[in-house]
């Protein structure tokens, strides 16, 4: 068991050579999702939220499995991803402090399913930018950065 959880986390991409899963975000203001990665295979639905941070599953070619905070997903071109971090505020009223500490001064507050830009992030917490207000905000309380992810 020990073997196949190692294993796991040591997947790379064969296109990228990049970790698999990983987190990114939408670079465009619409991105078709398909069925398949290829021009042919059908449009499920589109993302129509610009920034909204998307998780990579798998590669093929210039096409990238993707998923959303709901788990839904598919196949978008690779043009249509950045690598830009961003995260979904998860939490409704999440707290922007001043300092990664719970007694810290709040800066401002976060509505659930805000998308925040992701600056550093430590064990526990992660210095976010949101609708001109930015401060220190818990990683439980986000979607799109790993529990055990480090952003420097």
């Amino acid at each position: 068991m020990m073997a196949s959880v190692a294993h796991a986390a040591d997947e790379r991409g064969p296109v990228t050579n990049l970790p698999l899963p990983r987190f990114v975000s939408l670079k465009a203001d619409e991105g078709n999702v398909r069925r398949g990665p290829s021009l042919s295979h059908r449009i499920d639905w589109v993302y129509t939220r610009r920034n909204m941070p998307l998780e990579i599953t798998a590669e093929f070619g210039h096409w990238r499995r993707v998923r959303d905070r709901e788990g839904a997903g598919g196949w978008v071109h690779y043009s249509l991803l950045s690598g830009v971090r961003t995260a979904l505020v998860e939490e409704d009223m999440a707290a922007l402090r001043m300092k990664p500490d719970d007694g810290a001064p709040i800066n401002a507050r976060a509505e659930a399913g805000v998308v925040a830009r992701l600056g550093e992030c430590g064990l526990e917490w992660c210095w976010v930018t949101a609708g001109g207000e930015r401060g220190w905000i818990r990683k439980t309380a986000l979607w799109g950065v790993k529990r055990d992810e480090i952003l420097e």
